[in-house]
This record gives C-alpha cells, structure tokens and sequence, in this order.
C-alpha cells in the first residue's frame, strides 16, 4: 500500500479537508498514475452531500483525471510510464455480461464500479481524483492525445463523455435539430459536440446571460426559457433536446418542443422526482429517455474526436485549498464552465 495526499469530505456536507488516503500496490494489469489535474463535476457535490442517497465516508470525490503513467504492472500492455492517460466515472465492472462484452460497462449489469464512493471488488472503498495518485487496471484507463492540454482534458472524462453518447446514440448531425438545455458544465461541452458533430445547434438557457459565450461555443440560435414566447416559437422544433439540467424540470412544456418522433435526454440527474403527463410523449411518439457517460471505448472515441476538433473544455484552473469554495460557485453557477484542481497544490 500507498499514503498518498488527498482531499476528503470527512462526512456529509462537511468540508472537504486535506488528508492521506491508501492506495493498493500496483498489480498485474494496473497503472499508477501521477495525477495532474481533477475535475470539479456537480456530481461530486451531489455525493458528498448525500444529494443522491446514502453515501461513504471519508470521500475523495473525482472522476475527471487527467495525468501521466508512473508505474506499470508486469502485464499491462496498453501503455508505458510517461504516458499522458485519463480516468473517469468507473475503474470497474464485472466484464462478463452482455452489456460489458458489447463496450457499454457503464450499463453492466451487475453494476459498474464508480471512481469514488463505491466498493471495489477488494471489498474496500473507491477513492477519487483529488488526490496526488491513483492505481486503475489499464482496461478502464484511456488515453488522453498529445493534441489536447491535460487541464483542458480533465472534464472531457466526464463532462465529455456524459455529452458525447447521448448526442452520437441519438444521431445527431447533419440535418439535425439539437437543443442543449443548460449552458453550464455539461451543456457547453454538448454545444461543442454538437457543433462537431453537424448538428443546428439551439441554447435553451434560463436567461440570455452567457449567450455570447453560447454563440461562440457553436451555437446557431440562443433563447430565454424563462420567456414564456420561447416556447410558443419553438413548439414541435427539435430533433432531439439534451437537457444538463440536474433542477426538477417541468417536463411536459420542454417535450412541446419536439418534433414528432424527437427525444427528449436527460444527462442532469436532479435530486427530487419530476412529473409527467403521458400525453406529452403519446402525442407525436416522442421519447423520453436518459443517457449516463460512454464505455471505455467511447471515452477513447470522443477524446480522439476532441482533439481532432481542437477543443477541450472551458475551464477555471484553482488550487486545492479553494475546492469548498469552488462547491459554492458551481451551486451558483458561478463557474466558465469547469473548474480544475490544480493537482500539484495538493
């Protein structure tokens, strides 16, 4: 075993606090990696603060992690020490059901190890990225191409991928109609995406406030949903809207929006129930669904993609000492648009 630094959140909705975490040795197939920059994802504080059930504690949040290879066991093939590599929101899975021999471990049957606040298969619980190092079996460890910054390729591991397969699994290009609902995190990472990927590209935000950014991002079209005219001009508009949101959501006024046969995404996974009105998908058989992130496969996909398209995501880079106060700020969405720690402040 390993001591290395970390920040954990000794309990629910405590602060996080500078500590020592234990990491396993290095093992056949796994990597050590050197972390050098984490993500700061609204994910993170939904668990620390026990948003979304019951939780484990100490936590060391973080599965946006960009770094470089350290160490390599005797049976890792895919990657040597030097090597610029991510993790992100799983290290595991069982491997063996259909879901994982098809690439999607996100949706493994048994269910998917998460990075932090789980329990691997040793029995002893996952802890994340804000820390110095971590040890991952290579099979759920990606490469982060030489075309993208590691700061900038943090939040791809989540933020990225999170957008990335919805908008693939649901064919968005060109011809498409896409609406990206939100503009924070995620949302200016699928404005991005869908740019690339040909899509016509529609900003549903709550103000006009960031529209400039929007535009600048890759959108074609910016509007208010807090204007109640938005949703009279755009009625039965999209091919497919992705909504970031994790705010309950009234979801039958944002399915008006939806071309018959469109599909309504939710990657924003609020922490109260929400409401439907059936009606709203039997007219138009329109569908209602949820995306999580991507297989290993996809992740390396879309980093390749990103770095094809010479983007990354938008970040704020801060120092360990300022994560609780970076919590706040995204709680406000007060952040352009990711915030990154500064591993090296640790």
């Amino acid at each position: 075993m390993t001591t290395v630094a970390a920040y954990a959140a000794p309990a629910a909705k405590a602060p996080l606090e500078r500590t020592t975490i234990e990491r396993r040795p290095v093992g056949e197939h796994d990597v050590l990696i050197e972390i050098k920059f984490a993500g700061i994802c609204h994910s993170d504080i939904h668990q620390a603060r026990e948003g979304w059930g019951e939780a484990i504690f100490p936590m060391v949040p973080g599965h946006e992690i960009a770094g470089v290879v350290a160490e390599v066991g005797p049976g890792v093939t895919k990657f040597t020490v030097g090597d610029r590599v991510g993790v992100g929101c799983m290290v595991d899975s069982c491997r063996e059901c259909d879901q994982c021999r098809a690439g999607l471990e996100q949706y493994c049957v048994k269910g998917m190890t998460g990075t932090y606040n789980a329990v691997g298969k040793d029995g002893e619980p996952t802890y994340g990225g804000y820390s110095t190092h971590i040890v991952v079996d290579e099979a759920y460890t990606v490469r982060i191409p030489e075309g993208l910054a590691l700061d900038e390729a943090a939040p791809l591991l989540c933020a990225g991928i999170t957008t990335y397969s919805p908008l693939k699994h649901w064919n968005a290009g060109p011809g498409k109609k896409v609406a990206i609902l939100g503009m924070g995190g995620l949302g200016h990472m699928a404005v991005r995406i869908a740019h690339a990927l040909g899509a016509e590209v529609t900003v549903l935000s709550q103000s006009l406030r960031k529209k400039d950014d929007g535009l600048k991002l890759g959108a074609d079209h910016y509007y208010a949903t807090s204007d109640p005219e938005t949703f009279e001009e755009l009625r039965g508009t999209f091919d497919v809207i992705l909504s970031t949101v994790s705010a309950p959501l009234d979801l039958d006024r944002f399915l008006s929006l939806l071309r018959a046969d469109g599909a309504f995404v939710n990657v924003g996974a609020p922490e109260e129930p929400v409401s439907l009105n059936l009606f709203s998908v039997i007219g138009g058989r329109k569908t209602l669904a949820g995306s999580s992130i991507g297989g290993i496969r996809e992740t390396q996909e879309m980093l390749d993609f990103c770095a094809e398209h010479g983007f990354g995501a938008e970040i704020e880079l801060i120092s360990a000492s300022e994560i609780n106060e970076a919590y706040e700020r995204v709680l406000a969405s007060d952040v352009r648009y990711r915030f990154v720690i500064d591993v090296a402040t640790i």
